[in-house]
Formats: structure tokens, C-alpha cells, sequence
């Protein structure tokens, strides 16, 4: 089971600069956070999807489909019921809430797919790379690769351990969801310890290695704004810049 979202495929997009991907996230989270309308954030949102599809890594999708589709009801429900409004429609919704909640909800998915599309085609050394080249503190840059690879490792832990138990007569699946929720409990303990002692780990192979006794790094990834990532960042500035005048202008 792959628990990493890089997808090594040769698209457009995996060529460009990390940098340049990066400033592309970073312009359309600005767009997601600017609007509170539902219909030019589903524009954001198909932008996108193209975007994504154009990299071939909207294969991830199919992960997180349920998370995206849990976050987009939950956000709908509540704002609907608490946001408040003029005009009722059933019970304590508005809607004046419910466009509100859309909005809300699609801005999120919207900020989730860019970051997953940066993600699935952005291998962590690139982005380390990219971050060292745009003067980041390279500590900060490696706690952040480290932030990225934990993550998948955790999941594996949990999987691991969750399948051990099982092997040994824990049935997770008997009774409703709290019944269900409390056969869990007893795993985070063993999971915890666990990624504790791989964190023990890595931190005694990084100081073998010296980490951080040099200032001065060798790479043997070589990036570089090239004739497509002038041509990326200019499409994404003109789409930026037709979103923020639809927002400030119109």
C-alpha cells in the first residue's frame, strides 16, 4: 500500500520548478481566501481540477474522496444552521447560511486539491530544494520534508499495529460507532510508543551523520526557473489577476 501521494508520472507540471508550483498553490489559496461566493470558487475549483489533470494526479482524488465529501457536508450543516439570516427555509436554516456554507465548503476542497496537486507532483526533496533556493533556513526546510514523510510513516505505523491486534482477536468491526471507536483506544498506546522510538531513531542517525555541521549543502537535485515556468507563472498571474478583479472591481 502506497501511503505517499508523490505520483512519479511525466507530466507538465512534475517538470516545472517546485518554486514555480509553489507560488501557483500559494495564488490560488489567496483566491480561495478572498471570495465567500460559491460560483467563483466552484470557477476556482474547476481551474483546479484542469490544473491537476493536466499534472495526472487527480488519481489521489480517489484517496481522499470521502474526507473531501465529509468535510463539504459537515461545512454545509453547520453554517446553514448557525450562520443565521433573513429569509428561513427548514427549521433553523437560512439562505442566506446555506449559500454561505457552500462557499465555505468548496473553499476548503478547493485549498485541499491545490495542496494535494502540489503534492502528487512535487517529490519532498524538490521541495526542501525549493524552499533552500528561496532563502529558507534549511532546518526549517528539513522539518518540514520531515513533517511530510512522517506522516505517511504514522499512517503505516497505525495500519501495521491495527492489523496485529486483529491477527490477534481484536474485532473492531462489533457494535455501533462508539463501540467501534473504543476497540481503538487500546491501539494508540503501542503507536504512540512506536513512532516515539523511530523518532529516537532518525534524531541518533542525524546526529551520526552531522547534521547541521555545515552551512554550506550540496545537492544532487539541480532546479531552475526555465521558458515553462515563465510561461506557468504568467498563466497563473493572469488567473489571479481575473479573480481579484471580479472581486474588487465587479
Amino acid at each position: 500500500m502506497n501511503l505517499f501521494l508523490y505520483l512519479d508520472r511525466d507530466s507538465p507540471v512534475h517538470r516545472l520548478d517546485p518554486r514555480t508550483k509553489l507560488f501557483l498553490m500559494l495564488g490560488s489559496f489567496a483566491v480561495a481566501v478572498c471570495f465567500f461566493e460559491p460560483v467563483p470558487l466552484l470557477v476556482l475549483l474547476g481551474v483546479l481540477l484542469v490544473y491537476g489533470a493536466v499534472g495526472r494526479a487527480l488519481g489521489n482524488l480517489r484517496r481522499i474522496w470521502l474526507l473531501l465529501l465529509s468535510i463539504a457536508a459537515v461545512s454545509i450543516v453547520s453554517w446553514s444552521l448557525f450562520a443565521g439570516g433573513s429569509t428561513p427555509l427548514v427549521w433553523r436554516t437560512t439562505r442566506e447560511g446555506l449559500v454561505y456554507g457552500v462557499g465555505a465548503a468548496v473553499k476548503i476542497v478547493a485549498m485541499i486539491v491545490s495542496g494535494l496537486v502540489f503534492l502528487s507532483t512535487t517529490k519532498t526533496e524538490e521541495i526542501v530544494l525549493g524552499l533552500i533556493r528561496l532563502r529558507v533556513p534549511f532546518r526549517a526546510a528539513f522539518a518540514f520534508s520531515l513533517a511530510i514523510r512522517m506522516v505517511p510513516t504514522i499512517i503505516g505505523t497505525a495500519v501495521t499495529v491495527t492489523e496485529a491486534q486483529r491477527s490477534r482477536g481484536l474485532d473492531t468491526e462489533r457494535g455501533g460507532p462508539v463501540a467501534r471507536l473504543r476497540a481503538y483506544i487500546p491501539l494508540l498506546a503501542p503507536i504512540f510508543l512506536h513512532t516515539l522510538r523511530n523518532t529516537d531513531q532518525l534524531a541518533k542517525a542525524l546526529e551520526s551523520r552531522g547534521f547541521g555541521a555545515r552551512r554550506q549543502r550540496t545537492s544532487l537535485l539541480e532546479i531552475g526557473f526555465r521558458a515553462r515556468d515563465a510561461t506557468a507563472l504568467s498563466v497563473g498571474a493572469a488567473v489571479l489577476g481575473g479573480f481579484a478583479a471580479a472581486r474588487f472591481l465587479l
